[in-house]
């Protein structure tokens, strides 16, 4: 490719899972039983294959993967790495493979592997749109804490500890353990026009997809995605930097692990700044704060919000708030009081004004019944588990009611 050509591309995030702590700590959906995979969380994985499911919003021919050890104890031996097309389960199209160097990621630190040409894909990326990858690797030795992604709403799969061999075939049948997590990588970029970007959506579970419907993919930022697509825009990619339990402002760091992952004002820098031709964040935040288990008051989640939205801007970061639906009367433990409600109006509020963000989108007028005060009827179910709505996680119609009011903002 010419230097020319060269010179009107850049790296683009494409696809995100939040590095949040370690396995197992974290809010799962619908996860199988791991214990013959992972014997010992603190072992992690031992001379071990894995496969993690990864799905672009946007695709190129040209990719890089960002590896993530950030809860990790130890150096992360990585070895037999490779991405392919998935095919279905956990096989991959013959023929699709394309292979990285071995790569060692250091105790505590993230890396991006080098960038990579894939040959084999077609001219025209958009015949990919809505299909899937496969990132194939086995750890050397053990791995140690495993930095994870709790709450994937999608399956990925593992080998047996001492399986080295599954990683390097394109078969699911060495890969008999499945998980809705995401293991050891949290971004994939690809090479793209410099016209193209990235929107972020930073949240909690509403954004993460609690609710949605396991490997549906119809999580608003999902939705959105397609909604654009449909409009004719390849030029936006959106990327879900949702942590299910995330708070704006808590936990405290003394506090230690937790399932929600750091405070969004203290993964700004992972989830936003170091991801690739980042350009808008579309902010849901706030509703754990205001929990009996957060106890924040509005001011301070204002404050706190504030100061994020002035860091992003002086990076030039377009941040797009949004108004927080309600939880009242939700039967979820330390969430549905009039007191929480009360921070969460006062939070709204706010975001109205129009000073607080950049712009917004009002999430609270698209799902909250303004006759009860709570979330819609109509939303208030989970498309996995086909239980009844525990009455603040909007399902995947909620979703894409969501994705509606979004995108009639961007569009």
């Amino acid at each position: 490719m010419s230097a020319a050509v060269e010179a009107t591309k850049h790296w683009v995030t494409v696809w995100s899972a939040s590095a949040q702590g370690a396995y197992p700590i974290g809010s799962t959906i619908a996860q199988p039983d791991l214990s013959a995979a992972i014997a010992d969380a603190d072992l992690g994985l031992v001379n071990q294959s894995f496969r993690m499911l990864l799905k672009p919003g946007l695709w190129s021919r040209r990719l890089r993967l960002r590896l993530n050890n950030q809860f990790g104890n130890r150096p992360l031996q990585l070895r037999g790495m490779s991405l392919g097309l998935h095919l279905g389960g956990g096989a991959l199209v013959p023929g699709t493979r394309i292979e990285w160097p071995d790569q060692c990621v250091a105790a505590g630190q993230s890396a991006w592997t080098p960038a990579i040409a894939w040959t084999a894909l077609p001219e025209a990326p958009q015949l990919l749109l809505g299909r899937s990858l496969a990132f194939s690797a086995w750890v050397e030795g053990a791995s140690g804490p495993i930095t994870w992604h709790a709450k994937a709403m999608a399956t990925s799969y593992l080998a047996s500890p001492g399986d080295r061999r599954a990683a390097g075939s394109d078969s699911e049948l060495g890969l008999p353990h499945t998980t809705t997590s995401t293991f050891f990588v949290d971004a994939l970029d690809a090479w793209l026009p410099t016209s193209v970007c990235a929107l972020v959506g930073l949240g909690d579970s509403l954004t993460d997809g609690t609710a949605t419907t396991l490997n549906g993919h119809d999580r608003w930022t999902d939705v959105l995605q397609r909604e654009l697509w449909a409009a004719g825009r390849q030029d936006i990619a959106v990327i879900n930097a949702g942590i299910g339990g995330n708070q704006v402002c808590g936990p405290a760091p003394e506090a230690g692990p937790w399932r929600g992952g750091p405070a969004a004002i203290e993964r700004l820098e992972a989830d936003v700044l170091t991801l690739s031709g980042v350009r808008s964040v579309l902010w849901l935040e706030g509703i754990n704060d205001f929990s009996d288990n957060g106890q924040a008051q509005a001011t301070t989640v204002i404050a706190a919000t504030a100061h994020a939205v002035q860091r992003l801007r002086a990076q030039g970061v377009h941040v797009i708030g949004a108004t927080v639906p309600s939880a009242l009367g939700s039967t979820r433990p330390g969430h549905g009081s009039a007191l929480q409600d009360a921070h969460r109006r006062a939070f709204n509020a706010e975001v109205r004004r129009g000073v607080l963000f950049d712009d917004f989108v009002d999430l609270d007028h698209a799902l909250t019944d303004p006759v009860t005060g709570a979330l819609k009827a109509t939303f208030n179910g989970d498309s996995t588990l086909g239980d009844r709505g525990d009455g603040i996680h909007p399902n995947r119609a909620g979703h894409a009611a969501m994705a509606r009011c979004i995108s009639s903002h961007l569009l």
